[in-house]
């Protein structure tokens, strides 16, 4: 591995971050996949741990949370009207093949 410092963009830092927080992974393999050096894995994953609490106390964003919540929510209702939809579809096709509500269970 090269012994230079690298300059890591702040993207890639908290995708390596977050990935380390999920804790599906050990830090070692981590830092094997991402290629960067294990301690810096867990300096980033602190790093993230600390200014969480930032998100949540500053005024910042929450202009645009109401608008993100609409989306958000429009989008979401959006999904459920199409899976109702196909719901119907499914069923009304598993009924003209004569297949009970038991048969379709998993």
């Amino acid at each position: 591995m090269d012994n230079k410092e690298r300059d890591y963009t702040s993207e890639f830092k908290a995708k390596v971050a977050m990935a380390a927080l999920k804790g599906e992974k050990t830090l070692a393999e981590l830092a094997l996949e991402y290629g960067v050096r294990p301690q810096e894995v867990s300096q980033w994953k602190e790093q993230m741990q600390a200014s969480a609490t930032a998100v949540f106390s500053s005024g910042a964003g929450r202009s645009h949370r109401g608008k993100r919540s609409k989306t958000e929510a429009a989008a979401a209702h959006d999904e459920v009207d199409r899976l109702r939809v196909e719901l119907a579809w499914l069923q009304k096709k598993a009924r003209q093949l004569g297949l009970s509500e038991d048969e379709l269970k998993p």
